[in-house]
C-alpha cells in the first residue's frame, strides 16, 4: 500500500475549523486503519472508520498501558493524553476501580444537584458580556474569554472541590499541560501533581462533598490506591471536564452561528430543540486534530492489516463522526437528522463517565444564549479566527460576537 511507504504525517491540513481533512474520506474508504506518523514523529496507526472506532473502543485487546512503556509511540509533546498511561498489568482492574470511585460523583442525583449552580454561573457571564457588549466602542465582545473559557473550569473545580481563590491557577496548569510546549508542558503536570498532593491533604482534615474528599476517603480504604493514580485521575477529569468542554462551547457556537437557519430554529424553541442541538454538537465537535490513544495488547489482524503488539493507535472520533457510511449528509451541522449513536462521549467501557456533566453545560450555555442573545452573531469570518495549533484540543484563543 502506498500509504504505508509514506506515513503521512498528523495533523492533515484542513479547510477551517469546521470541516475535515479531505484526506479522511479517502482515508475511510480505501484504508480505514492506516500507518501515519504522530506529531511527535512516532509512529502509529490511524482509525478513521465508524465501525473499526468504535469497535476498538470496547476492544479489550487495547488499552491506554503498553507493555514497554520506554519504547511506546508518543502522541504529542503535550503532557496530556501524550502516551500510555497506568500500569500494563492491572489496566482493567484499575480502571474497574476508577468508574467505582468516580460513578457516585457524575451519578443523576448529583447533576440535578449541580445543574442549578451551572445555570447560576452561565447567567453570571452572560451578564458579564452584556456588560462588557453596552460598554465596546463596536459592540463586540469575547464570547471564549467571557463564557467558553471560564464556565468549565469553574465548574470542574466546583465538582472536584479546588477552592474558588485557586481556580485562575487550576486554569493555567490545565492549559499548560494540554499545551505541545514540550517540556513546560511536562513541567506544568508536575506542579499539577504537588498541588493535588497538598488539596488531598488538606480534604483529610476538612472533608468536603466532592471528589477530592471521595478519592482521599478511597486512599484510607485500598492502600493499593496510590498518590500517583489519584493525580492520573484527576488529570483526566481535568482535561474531560475542562479543555474538551471550552472546545465545545466554542464549536458549538461556531455550527450555530454559521447555520443561521439552525440558530433561528433553535432560538424559537429553545425547550424543545436543546438536546438534539448538543447531541449534534457532541458529534461534530470533537475537540482537536488528532483522536484517543490506544496500545494493542496483542497482535491483531483487523481491516486488512496486522497491528502489532505495542503498536500504537489513534482512534479519529472526529473523522468516524462524519463516516457517510452511517450519517448521511456526514459534514452538515442537522440537529434533525434521524441517525443517533456518535462515539462523541466514546463507547461501551470506556464510555465517557462525564457525559451527563458535558451535557448538563452545553444545555445551560445555548439554551441561555438563545433566551437571551436571539440576534447573537458572529463579529468576523471563519477565516479571521485565531485557531490554537499549538494545544491538543485545538479551538480558538478568541471568539468575537455582536448582536
Amino acid at each position: 500500500m502506498t500509504l504505508a511507504a509514506e506515513r503521512p504525517q498528523l495533523p492533515f491540513a484542513r479547510p477551517n475549523l469546521l470541516e475535515l481533512a479531505p484526506f479522511y474520506e479517502v482515508l475511510r474508504r480505501e484504508a480505514p486503519i492506516a500507518p501515519v506518523t504522530t506529531p511527535a514523529g512516532d509512529p502509529a496507526w490511524l482509525v478513521t472508520r465508524f465501525a473499526e472506532v468504535r469497535d476498538l473502543l470496547g476492544d479489550k485487546r487495547f488499552g491506554r498501558s503498553h507493555p514497554e512503556p520506554e519504547r511506546a509511540s508518543r502522541i504529542s509533546t503535550a503532557a496530556v493524553q501524550d502516551g500510555p498511561t497506568g500500569d500494563y498489568e492491572s489496566e482493567e482492574a484499575d480502571h474497574t476501580r476508577m468508574r467505582r470511585l468516580l460513578t457516585p460523583a457524575f451519578s443523576a442525583k448529583r447533576m440535578r444537584l449541580l445543574f442549578g449552580h451551572v445555570q447560576e454561573l452561565v447567567d453570571g457571564y452572560v451578564d458579564r458580556m452584556i456588560a462588557a457588549h453596552e460598554s465596546a466602542p463596536d459592540g463586540v465582545v469575547d464570547l471564549h474569554a467571557h463564557l467558553a473559557f471560564p464556565l468549565p473550569v469553574a465548574v470542574i473545580c466546583r465538582l472536584l472541590g479546588v477552592p474558588e481563590a485557586d481556580r485562575e491557577h487550576f486554569r493555567s496548569l490545565s492549559d499548560r499541560m494540554a499545551s505541545f510546549s514540550g517540556q513546560d508542558a511536562h513541567d506544568a503536570r508536575e506542579e499539577f501533581g504537588r498541588y493535588m498532593a497538598g488539596l488531598a491533604e488538606g480534604k483529610r482534615a476538612e472533608p468536603g462533598e466532592d471528589v477530592i474528599t471521595d478519592l482521599v476517603r478511597a486512599q484510607a480504604e485500598d492502600a493499593s490506591f496510590g498518590y500517583l493514580e489519584m493525580v492520573r485521575l484527576c488529570v483526566g477529569l481535568l482535561f474531560a471536564g475542562h479543555e474538551t468542554t471550552v472546545n465545545r462551547i466554542g464549536l458549538g457556537t461556531l455550527f450555530l452561528l454559521t447555520r443561521r437557519d439552525q440558530w433561528e430554529a433553535l432560538v424559537a424553541d429553545p425547550d424543545g430543540r436543546i438536546d438534539a442541538v448538543i447531541e449534534e454538537i457532541m458529534r461534530l465537535g470533537a475537540p482537536g486534530d488528532l483522536g484517543l490513544l490506544r496500545y494493542a495488547h496483542d497482535d491483531v489482524e483487523m481491516a486488512g492489516v496486522t497491528i502489532r503488539r505495542g503498536d500504537a493507535l489513534i482512534l479519529s472520533i472526529n473523522s468516524a463522526n462524519r463516516d457517510a457510511a452511517v450519517f448521511a449528509d456526514a459534514e452538515t451541522f442537522d440537529p434533525d437528522r434521524v441517525e443517533r449513536g456518535h462515539v462523541g462521549f466514546g463507547h461501551g467501557a470506556h464510555f465517557c463517565i462525564g457525559a451527563s456533566l458535558a451535557r448538563t453545560e452545553l444545555r445551560a450555555v445555548f439554551a441561555t444564549l438563545a433566551r437571551r442573545l436571539p440576534e447573537l452573531r458572529l463579529a468576523v469570518g471563519l477565516d479571521e479566527l485565531d485557531v490554537r495549533t499549538d494545544h491538543l484540543t485545538g479551538g480558538v484563543r478568541s471568539l468575537p460576537v455582536a448582536w
